[in-house]
């Protein structure tokens, strides 16, 4: 037994997480100080006279009440495409819920009789009816839990877009507290709400499973897959959304009329600044909580069918619980660092505060870990791989899950590199700008296939000293590792969008040309961190579908997955491919609807009167319309596809294609990710360099409007639905083909092969 008794690991995991949602009630406090109404005499909370920085030419208040409005419109407009998402969603969560339960309960015919345990030989276990049950249950839970953490997120993004633009004018640091410590909130109340559902589910299954452990983790499977299917949804129908608008709002705006980004006349600028709440906030936070709930559930599901299941040692089976709760507390140490230790001056320490987020937490969680692990875990247990038990040390679990948080790190860091406009990477392509489009294209396309080497080797090493280490429970808490430092991950990243929506309002409200470079610059940084965050959520899928093949392989029976069988081969090959399927379905459903989009746009343009010379306004409406349709119409093939692949292929071709598909889709899956959100990511800030003109080279490209300015325009909107719909959707795609091959691994196991076994 390690040190934490049975009473205080119930009393631990809890607390942490109340701690998690008493931080990210406390930031939203400080945050809603900011005031968004015209006050008499009094704004913002502060005298005017505090206010160094007066609009020129426009009074505070009318500033203040437009900056409202344009908040309001956003916020509507973000909320009911959300509704109504989940409209369409709570049709497929029942029906889906069904089959679960339906091909779960098949297994055994529908008995309520105790069967013998698949493992713990000699031991009775529930029947599969009680798993098909519990595990519907959970895939309810888990899909709840996804939506809610995204909606939330949403919701604080667009409550914080116009106070960033407010704070903004009393300087840059005072702007980036206020976006920081919006996203510090989404991330935190992620965090901890992922963890309590999961605590309190486990404690609640308890109830019936009692001493059948390896049933209750096996039902439990059913959160992840629950998290990550609404996941995908959201980040697919959100992807739509956000890109559909920003391509047609940069095609016709700026290249073809030559007016600035986010400038009131452009009939899709609304459109564009709810799709980055939709997509960006709402989608990442839905992605992240699944990559979470799914390491969780592959961690527990392979340590129940351990010495810790086996033996009961509850504090032990507990320890993906226990890192996460200890990441909360690192976490929240590390956001006082960059809301209340430092403060930011000027422009160029945005960036470098947001790395040292980075690697603040991973440092402090190195040593969180370290004691997690000593205090949680026996001094020697066994571990379940492959039909053998391995035997482990308590340490090895530490370099396990350390391993996943630096190759976090160092995949962080990589495509940062890649991406920030500070770096020679983006440069080059910038001024490869110089020469038209084409060669702007020619220049990021390699850029991000050539930023896939680093990440790559670091989740090889990751991948192979944990499996050496502590077999596939090894590679389950090294994703949980990576996922360990979620809250600070996802404030950097929501960050991103909210300084993006900050600076659109800005634009939209009419401010100076001052207010506006400084949200400029807070967004260029927001990039790189949405970037970063991008590269995390692909690294820990990578890791965390390579636990759940593992516990899939054991489920199903399957004794080596060799590759030289045609049943395997042909798995592979196939699943190798899916990942450009559905790339193509998703880029295409975007390229359909921008076109409608632009078109719609430049009908406005035309026909009304005095909309060039902002006498008249645009119908914002009619764009929002188009995004929402387009959306919900377009996101139900690509997530057929991922959901219908392991049933079809699980039933007609048996256990070990499935397998097959798995490891293809996961290993094709990986790199078409990595470089499609970095090709994408640096291509816009490629054009955000030259817009920023902040070097004698960028000066020598621009300024806005100029030809190497056109090519950079076009090659941020290729790059548009690359880094924001078809890149980040991939890392759903391995994710969730795993957990449900999982979770209907025991229905495939007795039923499934039926083409082979006819012919």
């Amino acid at each position: 037994m390690g040190l934490l008794s049975e009473g205080l690991t119930q009393v631990v995991i809890p607390l942490a997480a109340v701690v998690g949602l008493g931080f990210a009630l406390l930031q939203w406090f400080l945050v809603s100080k900011v005031k968004v109404s015209g006050g008499h005499g009094e704004r913002n909370g502060f005298k005017d006279k505090l206010i160094g920085d007066e609009e020129e030419g426009v009074s505070s208040v009318e500033v203040t009440i437009k900056c409202a409005e344009i908040q309001h419109a956003i916020s509507i407009g973000a909320t009911s495409f959300l509704f109504t998402q989940y409209r369409y969603l709570s049709i497929f969560v029942g029906v889906f819920s069904t089959i679960i339960f339906l091909f779960l309960g098949s297994v055994k015919g529908f008995s309520t009789k105790s069967e013998a345990c698949a493992y713990n030989t000699g031991n009775m276990c529930k029947p599969a009816l009680a798993n098909a049950f519990f595990s519907t249950i959970a895939f309810l839970l888990g899909a709840f839990t996804s939506v809610l953490s995204g909606f939330l997120g949403m919701k604080i993004a667009t409550y914080a877009n116009a106070r960033t633009t407010l704070e903004a004018r009393r300087g840059v640091g005072k702007a980036f507290i206020t976006a920081f410590r919006s996203g510090a909130v989404m991330g935190f109340l992620l965090a901890a709400n992922g963890l309590l559902v999961l605590y309190i589910t486990i404690n609640l299954f308890k109830l019936y499973y009692g001493d059948d452990w390896e049933g209750l983790y096996e039902s439990i499977t059913g959160y992840g897959l629950g998290g990550s299917s609404m996941a995908l949804f959201g980040r697919v129908g959100g992807g739509i959304y956000t890109k559909a608008a920003d391509v047609g709002a940069d095609l016709v705006g700026k290249v073809e009329r030559n007016i600035p980004e986010d400038d009131p006349r452009n009939p899709a600028v609304i459109a564009d600044n709810v799709g980055d709440n939709v997509g960006d906030i709402a989608g990442m936070g839905s992605d992240l909580f699944g990559s979470y709930a799914e390491s969780s559930c592959a961690a527990l599901f392979v340590a129940s069918i351990s010495s810790f299941g086996i033996g009961h040692d509850y504090t032990a089976m507990s320890y993906p619980l226990i890192i996460s709760s200890m990441g909360i507390v690192v976490c929240l140490v590390t956001t006082l660092f960059a809301t209340d230790l430092f403060e930011i001056k000027k422009v160029s320490e945005i960036e470098p505060a947001l790395k040292r987020q980075l690697l603040i937490s991973t440092v402090f969680m190195t040593a969180g870990i370290a004691a997690v692990t000593f205090v949680s875990l026996p001094s020697e247990f066994t571990l379940f791989s492959f039909g053998t038990n391995k035997a482990v040390k308590n340490w090895y679990l530490f370099f396990c899950v350390s391993i996943g948080l630096w190759a976090g790190l160092v995949i962080g860091y990589t495509t940062e590199y890649y991406t920030s406009n500070a770096y020679s990477p983006v440069q080059d392509v910038a001024d490869s700008c110089r020469t038209g489009a084409a060669t702007n294209v020619i220049f990021g396309l390699a850029l991000g296939y050539k930023s896939v080497i680093i990440p790559v080797f670091a989740i090889a090493f990751a991948i192979y000293v944990s499996f050496s280490l502590a077999a596939m429970y090894g590679i389950a808490v090294a994703a949980l590792g990576m996922l360990s430092t979620i809250s600070t991950g996802l404030a950097i990243d929501a960050y991103g969008p909210i300084s993006d929506n900050a600076g659109g309002i800005a634009e939209m409200a009419g401010m100076s040309h001052k207010i506006r470079e400084r949200t400029d610059a807070l967004d260029a940084a927001g990039n790189t961190t949405a970037a970063i965050g991008k590269g995390f959520a692909i690294g820990s899928a990578a890791l965390v579908s390579l636990a759940l093949f593992g516990a899939y392989v054991s489920r199903a029976g399957i004794e080596t997955v060799d590759v030289l069988t045609p049943k395997v081969f042909i798995g592979l090959i196939v699943g190798a491919m899916l990942p450009y399927w559905f790339s193509a379905m998703t880029m295409k459903s975007v390229g359909s609807a921008a076109l409608k989009m632009v078109e719609e746009v430049r009908r406005q343009f035309n026909t009304i009167p005095g909309l060039m010379e902002g006498t008249a306004k645009p119908d914002y409406a009619t764009c929002v319309k188009i995004s929402t349709d387009a959306s919900l119409r377009e996101m139900i093939p690509p997530g057929a596809l991922v959901m219908l692949t392991p049933l079809v292929a699980g039933t007609f071709f048996g256990v070990e294609t499935l397998a097959g598909i798995l490891a293809g889709s996961l290993v094709s899956g990986v790199q078409i990710a990595i470089s499609a959100s970095n090709t994408g990511g640096a291509w816009d800030n490629a054009k955000k360099y030259i817009e920023a003109g902040g070097s004698e080279h960028a000066k020598s490209l621009g300024p806005k409007g100029s030809e190497p300015h056109k090519a950079a325009v076009i090659g941020d909107t290729i790059g548009d639905p690359l880094k924001d719909t078809s890149g980040p959707s991939l890392n759903i795609l391995i994710k969730l083909m795993a957990v449900e091959s999982l979770v209907f691994a025991p229905f495939f196991a007795a039923h499934g092969g039926l083409l082979f076994k006819w012919l």
